[in-house]
């Protein structure tokens, strides 16, 4: 085997390749050491800052302001002003005298049965509930009515709706006709005709 020269072509691409090799390590080397340099830097700083900070004295909080004691103020009931139970109503009628010299309230036998069980659509307003319709079966007549929370419900004849015991008396096919038991202003009771008009 001959030794291999300088100028042989084989060697001198073997060279090159070395070559390259060795400046792409330079090159790495070159750009990494100074990296390496900066980020154990910056990292020390980093932590000094940290350490730094921790070592401050907090600031003080301050105490939340104290409560200011409720004072309840209490209306005055005397000669001068009169007090008035916002529950009473506005007026009443003064009693009516009697044959016999004496006074009476207004007494006509009127009065709403408080021992029933109310039903379920006297807890809303007669406004606020909607005729939709009727349904006929043999000699059966309902109406139907949708309550605010948009539940259908069916009632007949002798139901009670609205919030003024009002009792269905009549069913047709574009109304229900009531019989409502209002307060009269006087201690008593009176009758009052109401109407459902079914809904557009």
């Amino acid at each position: 085997m001959r030794p291999l020269s300088t100028s042989d072509p084989v060697c001198c691409s073997v060279l090159s390749r070395q070559s390259t090799v060795f400046r792409a390590l330079a090159t790495i080397l070159v750009v990494c050491v100074p990296l390496a340099s900066c980020g154990g830097g910056s990292m020390a700083d980093l932590r000094s800052y940290v350490a730094e900070v921790k070592t401050r004295p907090g600031t003080p909080i301050e105490d939340l302001p104290p409560i200011q004691p409720y004072v309840v103020y209490t209306y005055p009931c005397d000669g001068a002003i009169q007090c008035v139970d916002p529950f009473e109503p506005f007026y009443l009628e003064p009693p009516r005298p009697t044959d016999d010299g004496g006074t009476t309230v207004s007494d006509n036998g009127i009065s709403p049965d408080f021992d029933r069980n109310r039903e379920e659509l006297e807890s809303y307003p007669l406004d606020a509930l909607r005729m939709m319709g009727t349904l006929e079966k043999g000699e059966q007549f309902w109406a139907i009515l949708r309550d605010p929370d948009t539940i259908i419900h069916r009632v007949q004849v002798g139901n009670f709706i609205g919030q003024n015991n009002g009792k269905i008396t009549g069913i047709s096919e574009d109304r229900i006709e009531l019989l409502e038991i209002i307060p009269d202003g006087r201690g008593g009771w009176e009758e009052r005709h109401a109407e459902l008009a079914l809904a557009d």
